[in-house]
């Protein structure tokens, strides 16, 4: 199997292409970067470019693409001189990639977000719930991105994560470990609930979609119950050993951010289990597995 991962210079990209060389596929590798850490064929690429889109993934003649690439940065998409460019990436740049995928015939694996719903409530988001009402203007361009998958192709897979950790790349734990060393107290908050996703884990998963032709909407988050902020940075210091104290606070009094963000980040995943797929591991021991890779 041959397969095109766009975002090779992130988080989850990075997982993908050593999850496809341990099972001995061939994994082309792109990013917009000159280069990556990512050991895999590269090309550098630009996904708002259309005709280099077009070009290079046909060039690569893959079985499937699995699409990691995004502006994920949620509180500078805010900006209104960032919105332009956050719908040229999260939005046209997903449609170039289907175009292409049509014409080739091949499958594409759309990573998305709960971010598309309204994030309130205390249900669930079921994973063909069509009920969207994005809050802010990051989940407004992955709702775009997945219309623009879902009405172009037929052989599409489009998966929702949330609470996203991996080893090539920022994210909660580094940052939470990074101020843990330096503070006494931290205020997190506590009125957010979701579940974490370890990137490894969820590498796993994707391949294992590629593998089938199981198509659909589906929720992948790392199984283990639902949490808020403030309960995954105690299992974090808990874990690492740390003593600093974590303080709870809601999200009014946390203040700060650009991006109205979710209450609700509770996404049901057991369409997985129900179509042969294998849940991920707990996030407790994602975590425990993360910080002995990190360290």
């Amino acid at each position: 199997m041959r397969v095109f991962v766009t975002g090779v210079g992130g988080q989850l990209g990075f997982d993908v292409v050593n999850e496809l060389k341990k099972r001995r596929y061939t994994a082309i590798g792109s990013d917009i970067l000159d280069g990556t850490a990512a050991d895999c064929d590269y090309v550098k690429l630009d996904i708002t470019d259309a005709q280099a889109v077009e070009q290079s993934i046909s060039a690569a003649k893959p079985d499937v693409v699995v699409h990691c690439a995004a502006w994920t940065a949620v509180d500078a998409a805010e900006d209104a001189e960032n919105i332009p460019k956050v719908r040229a990436i999260n939005v046209d740049g997903t449609q170039h990639i289907a175009n292409v995928c049509k014409k080739l015939g091949c499958k594409m694996i759309y990573i998305s977000t709960d971010y598309v719903f309204n994030g309130q409530g205390e249900e669930p988001w079921q994973p063909d719930c069509k009920d969207y009402a994005p809050q802010n203007v990051y989940g407004q361009s992955k709702l775009d991105g997945e219309l623009a998958v879902a009405n172009t192709l037929e052989k599409y897979f489009i998966v929702r994560i949330a609470w996203v950790f991996g080893v090539n790349g920022k994210n909660f734990i580094k940052t939470m470990l990074n101020v843990g060393r330096t503070h006494d107290e931290v205020r997190v908050v506590s009125d957010q609930i979701g579940t974490p996703t370890y990137t490894y884990d969820l590498a796993r998963l994707l391949v294992d979609m590629a593998e089938t032709e199981k198509y659909g909407y589906y929720h992948a988050t790392n199984e283990g119950g639902y949490i808020s902020w403030y309960d995954f940075t105690c299992e974090i210091y808990r874990q690492a050993g740390m003593s600093t104290k974590v303080t709870p606070v809601t999200t009014a009094e946390y203040g700060l951010s650009k991006a109205a963000r979710p209450f609700n980040s509770r996404l049901d995943k057991s369409k997985l289990v129900m179509n042969g797929f294998t849940p991920l591991p707990t996030w407790q021991d994602a975590l425990s597995r993360y910080l002995k890779e990190i360290s």
